[in-house]
C-alpha cells in the first residue's frame, strides 16, 4: 500500500540527511576521536572504524539501495541490480565494521558480545545476509518461477524494511552506549563532543524514517507494456 506522496520528492530529503550523517560521524571520529586505522597503537582508532563504516557503509548504502529501488525512473532491470548491488556493498562494509569492532576489542583485553547493542548487531547483520543471498537466488540468479518470485516478493520487502529499520535503531542504540562510556571517562555532558553524537543519532533516525517514508510512497515507473500505469509496490519481479 502506498503513501500518496511522490517518492522522488522525498528521496531528495533522504539523500541530504545522507549527507549530513555522513559528514557528522566523519568529524567526530577524526576531529574528535583521533582518526581512523586498522593497525594501530592506539587501539582506539580501530574501533574508530566501526561506527564510519556501520553508519556510511551499512546505513547509508542500505538505505540508498531501497530508495534506489523506488524512486529511480530506470527499467526494472536496472534497478533491481542497482538495488542488489548497493546492497551487496552495505553487507561487505556492514561485515568490515563489525570486524573492527571485535578486532579492537581482542587487542585492548575487551570482552565481546555483552551488550543489547551487540547482540541486536549479530541478528541484523545475519538477517541482512540471509535476505540478501535468498533474495539474490530467487529474484536475481538463477531465479525462481513467477509464481514463487510473486509469493515471496511481499516478504522479501517486509523482511527488507524490519531489518533495515532494526538496524538504524540498534545504530542509536550505539551512539548511546559510546557516548555512555565517554561521560563514564570523564567526557563534559553538555560538551560539543556529546552534542555532536547525539545529533548524529538523530540524523540517523531521520534518515531512516525518509527511507522507509520513501518506501511507503507511489513511485512512477517505466512500463514494459507503454501503457500509462504507475507502479505503487516494489515490483522486484
Amino acid at each position: 500500500m502506498a503513501v500518496g506522496i511522490n517518492a522522488l520528492a522525498v528521496t531528495f530529503v533522504a539523500h541530504a540527511l545522507a549527507v549530513i550523517a555522513a559528514i557528522m560521524v566523519l568529524v567526530w571520529s577524526i576531529s574528535y576521536r583521533g582518526g581512523l586505522a586498522w593497525e594501530a597503537t592506539n587501539k582506539n582508532l580501530i574501533f574508530n572504524l566501526h561506527p564510519v563504516l556501520m553508519l556510511i557503509g551499512f546505513i547509508i548504502l542500505g538505505g540508498e539501495a531501497i530508495i534506489s529501488y523506488k524512486s529511480l525512473p530506470l527499467e526494472k532491470p536496472v534497478k533491481k541490480l542497482i538495488h542488489l548491488i548497493l546492497h551487496a556493498i552495505a553487507l561487505a562494509l556492514g561485515i568490515f565494521g563489525i570486524c573492527a569492532a571485535f578486532k579492537n576489542h581482542n587487542e585492548s583485553g575487551i570482552p565481546n558480545l555483552y551488550s543489547l547493542h551487540s547482540w541486536i548487531g549479530i541478528g541484523v547483520i545475519s538477517l541482512y545476509g540471509f535476505q540478501w543471498v535468498y533474495s539474490f537466488i530467487v529474484f536475481f540468479f538463477p531465479g525462481g518461477s513467477t509464481n514463487l518470485r510473486s509469493g515471496l516478493l511481499p516478504w522479501h520487502a517486509m523482511l527488507g524494511l524490519f531489518v533495515y529499520i532494526l538496524a538504524v535503531g540498534n545504530a542509536a542504540l550505539g551512539f548511546l552506549e559510546k557516548l555512555t562510556f565517554l561521560e563514564n571517562g570523564g567526557l563534559d555532558k553538555y560538551g560539543s563532543e556529546a552534542f555532536l553524537i547525539n545529533f548524529t543519532a538523530i540524523i540517523t533516525i531521520l534518515f531512516g524514517t525518509f527511507v522507509v517514508l520513501t518506501a511507503s510512497a507511489k513511485s512512477p515507473s517505466p512500463s514494459s507494456s507503454n501503457d500509462d500505469t504507475v507502479d505503487y509496490s516494489y515490483s522486484a519481479i
